[in-house]
């Protein structure tokens, strides 16, 4: 008896695995429940942003000028506590907190550039063309980051909704969700991905192979190429005035 017991278990054990395997076959991975992605390059990517701010001059920051970065490594060292390698769902205060940090680098930024603009159209940016272009590098560059953090949180929910496969509908159409022949089995978006967008979106100033599909994803696209081309137009031109 206890025999064909353990041999039905078995059995049932070698179904439920054919199963699995058979799911994972039919269903993409961005669409099924996986392991949340690794933080290591968000938190790269954040501790380069925070150091661009810090680079700026210190008049185009709010007083005093290291305030709001001390408040961005105090949330991502709030956010790398609770999840030190992976970005899992564990907690909505966590995703709150990620928002947060996002908000406050983004305000950093706009402020940046919202007064770098002034003094430009002021006159009042100064006589040197290289300081002129490595603020304006430095905001430009910041703007790429800020974009890909909004991306990558709102996208199908953020990171964590994501990794529980819970959306079926994505935001933004990545070519491996296309063509899945081109990707391997457990292929899915993650940090970087939403990188390439914001600075190919920063850059052409329009979609290249990352089509966006909800309204809230072209509005956001159609604002960082607005900002972009009014940052690069007017630094690029205040600095060829200034060598002339």
């Amino acid at each position: 008896m206890t025999d064909d017991m353990d041999d039905a278990e078995s059995r049932l054990a070698r179904i439920e695995r054919l199963l699995e395997s058979g799911e994972r076959e039919l269903v993409p991975a961005w669409q099924r429940a996986t392991r949340g992605e690794p933080r290591w390059a968000v938190t790269a990517v954040i501790l380069v942003a925070v150091a661009l701010q810090l680079m700026l001059p210190h008049r185009l920051s709010l007083p005093p000028y290291w305030a709001l970065p001390a408040l961005e490594l105090v949330l991502l060292a709030g956010l790398t506590a609770a999840n030190p390698r992976r970005v899992e769902p564990r907690s909505r205060r966590l995703r709150w907190l990620g928002l947060g940090l996002i908000c406050v680098i983004s305000l950093a930024n706009g402020l940046a550039a919202v007064r770098l603009v002034a003094d430009l159209v002021n006159g009042s940016a100064g006589a040197d063309a290289v300081p002129l272009l490595l603020t304006g590098g430095g905001i430009w560059l910041t703007n790429v980051i800020v974009f890909a953090l909004w991306y990558w949180e709102w996208d199908r929910g953020g990171p964590m909704a994501r990794a529980l496969g819970r959306r079926q509908f994505a935001d933004f159409l990545f070519v491996q969700m296309q063509s899945p022949e081109v990707a391997p089995a457990d292929w899915e978006p993650a940090f970087l991905d939403y990188l390439y967008l914001s600075f190919t979106n920063s850059t052409a100033f329009s979609p290249t192979d990352v089509i966006p599909l909800s309204r809230w994803a072209k509005m956001l696209m159609m604002l960082q190429s607005s900002v972009s081309l009014v940052t690069v137009v007017l630094v690029v031109a205040r600095a060829v005035n200034i060598l002339k």
